[in-house]
């Protein structure tokens, strides 16, 4: 295990709101939460409107249920992933193995990466919602700065989640540079497949010759068989 690997001090450190606060991905994750709860936050607030004949409230993106719940969906969701991530950026340096370092950097790549996707898709959904709506359908122009807050801040997340899948592979490609050694590297008195002996000294050599005894010579088993004697039939 190696306790500096993937960006990270060596685990066991004291925790330094002020460095966590001033590391890059966490003030990505910071404003990605703040852009998620404003494009929610928009919907939810002003996002659905009626005609003045009307007493059912509607989307006012183009009148689509669908394009709100799904700007409100991916916010909500965003926002929690947000508070994920930054707790596990706060327990990151705690994290002594290697592995599970790893794992975490990996995840955060492929959930940064998916959630810059689906802003992108959210963004140009919204878009093309905003500018299919009817005017007769909003007479009064009601939730049109919340409506375009949402697209803004939209357009604004995937780039602070893609931010954040870069910065997590940085952390991916410097932690796996560091952790290759301690990773290969095996001691070789420890492999049971040696193909070759170990290496003893010469004093050692030596005691095992002194202990070795010859065996008994040929003439030692002919003088026990002397006095026995053949007999003829």
């Amino acid at each position: 295990m190696d306790g500096g690997a993937f960006g990270a001090g060596k685990a066991g450190g004291a925790f330094d709101p002020q460095a966590f606060l001033r590391q890059p991905h966490t003030l990505l994750r910071l404003l990605s939460w703040v852009f998620s709860i404003v494009v929610f936050g928009s919907i939810v607030n002003e996002g659905y409107v009626n005609r003045l004949d009307e007493s059912e409230e509607h989307c006012i993106f183009n009148r689509n249920r669908n394009a709100c719940n799904y700007g409100i969906t991916v916010g909500v969701l965003a926002f929690l992933s947000c508070l994920l991530y930054l707790a596990l950026d706060a327990y990151f340096p705690q994290i002594s193995s290697v592995k599970d370092r790893k794992k975490a950097v990996l995840s955060d790549i492929g959930v940064s990466a998916f959630w810059a996707f689906l802003w992108f898709v959210g963004f140009c959904f919204l878009t093309n919602q905003w500018q299919a709506s009817k005017e007769e359908d909003n007479p009064l122009n009601e939730g049109g700065d919340a409506a375009r807050a949402a697209i803004t801040f939209s357009f604004f997340s995937i780039f602070t989640w893609v931010g954040q899948a870069f910065l997590a592979y940085q952390r991916f490609r410097l932690g796996a540079d560091s952790a290759l050694f301690s990773q290969d590297y095996m001691d070789p008195s420890q492999d049971s497949g040696m193909p070759y002996a170990p290496y003893t000294n010469e004093e050692d050599a030596t005691d095992a010759v002194g202990t070795y005894q010859q065996p008994p010579a040929a003439d030692a088993f002919d003088t026990e068989t002397q006095g026995y004697q053949t007999q003829n039939y």
